[in-house]
């Protein structure tokens, strides 16, 4: 009966939209099986980790598994550390999913029977991070009265039981436990606000508003869903050259990839845009029908490990503050040495022609490193050029 449940569940998860990333410790092994088992799984599993060693725990809930932070927990199974390792696990979603789909950081860590005798109790803990929930559970298991491997399923049917229910996906079973067993939960919504703060205090690293239409969004997964294509601004306000650049920019590069806007909340050289803010700029897009990324990475090469193998869609101006030693401590080095950092990610920029001290410029005007000259790619001026401004605008609006 529990067969028929499990598979009927699985295959609603990977019929839905959710993409997720699973980090598990220390038990609830077969609910990977289960999920792989069933077709349909790489729709929904974007990458599995099992931080199984000490080492590998305390690195995983420094800064990810590439990082050399370290955070030693307090208690390695324990349910903050399984809600640490939910959030780790959603902004690790954030970066590998596909334009406009929900994503989802799934977080387990337990204590289970194993070759010698536990002082503690046998238990576990699960936790799953969405946009706007945080959901936790810890159940307590009866010491001796199952063997590891029975410990394992009933782990794992929690666990999918849950993954289950942040992906709106109805899961019939009900794992059995005893009259002396003990299950607990929480859970915490978010609204639009919260979650901003979140972004804005560096929580999570962004947040998307995929205000973009069904087709786009269908033919993103079409062509190269992985990559995007990114018009970065401040967007104060958003204008026709803006919306322009992009769809030439997205032909130039043969419609190989989703394109959108990216706005920083935080600025190189402005103050940091608040909630208030942010939600009044994200209007803009909704009222175009543009998706629109949130984050709080002012720099470039910042900006490509956040989206690795990107193509960003820059004015002339912009590319000459990027070439600029200046903005690097007056370091050519450091300069070569952070846009290569950019090329490493898979990165290119597009460059489209704008004014620079009061002349129109385009990308050959410039002077390119030669180490860097295959990043680059030229917007010619005959299928862009728009001598509009936001700042321009705003000055408008003020007489």
């Amino acid at each position: 009966m529990v067969d028929g449940l499990l598979r009927a569940a699985v295959e609603g998860i990977h019929a839905c939209p959710t993409q997720a990333v699973i980090y598990i410790s220390g038990g609830a092994s077969h609910a990977l099986g289960h999920l792989m088992a069933v077709p349909g799984a790489s729709n929904t599993v974007l990458e599995t980790v099992v931080p199984y060693s000490r080492m590998s725990m305390i690195q995983l809930l420094g800064k990810g598994l590439d990082s050399f932070e370290f955070q030693i927990p307090t208690h390695f199974a324990s349910q903050q550390t399984a809600e640490e390792m939910s959030l780790l696990a959603y902004n690790r979603a954030l970066r590998l999913s596909s334009p406009g789909s929900p994503v989802l950081g799934v977080g387990f860590t337990g204590s289970l029977a194993t070759t010698r005798p536990k002082l503690g109790d046998h238990r576990f803990h699960m936790s799953t991070r969405t946009s706007d929930r945080l959901w936790a559970s810890t159940v307590t298991l009866s010491k001796g009265f199952r063997t590891r491997e029975q410990e394992e399923e009933v782990s794992s049917l929690f666990l999918l039981k849950a993954i289950a229910y942040a992906c709106k996906v109805s899961a019939a079973w009900v794992p059995e436990l005893t009259e002396s067993e003990a299950y607990e939960e929480c859970e915490n919504h978010f609204n639009e606000d919260e979650e901003l703060e979140q972004l804005i205090n560096g929580k999570i690293c962004f947040k998307v508003y995929p205000f973009s239409s069904v087709e786009y969004f269908a033919e993103a997964h079409r062509s190269n869903a992985d990559r995007k294509i990114i018009l970065p601004g401040s967007f104060n306000p958003l204008h026709d050259g803006h919306l322009k650049l992009l769809d030439v920019a997205t032909s130039i590069c043969g419609h190989d990839g989703y394109p959108c806007f990216e706005l920083s909340a935080a600025n190189a050289d402005k103050p940091p845009l608040t909630v208030s803010q942010i939600k009044e700029r994200v209007k803009q897009f909704e009222r175009v029908g543009k998706t629109v990324i949130i984050s709080t990475q002012p720099y470039f090469y910042k900006k490509a490990e956040l989206f690795p193998g990107s193509a960003f869609v820059i004015g002339a101006d912009t590319a000459v503050r990027l070439i600029d030693p200046k903005y690097y401590y007056g370091s050519y080095q450091e300069m070569l040495e952070k846009l290569g950092r950019c090329k490493r990610t898979g990165c290119i920029f597009l460059v489209g022609g704008r004014e620079v001290d009061g002349a129109f410029k385009v990308l050959e005007d410039l002077k390119i490193p030669e180490e860097l000259k295959d990043m680059f790619i030229p917007i010619p001026a005959e299928k862009f050029r728009m001598d509009i401004s936001s700042t321009e605008i705003r000055k408008r609006r003020l007489t």
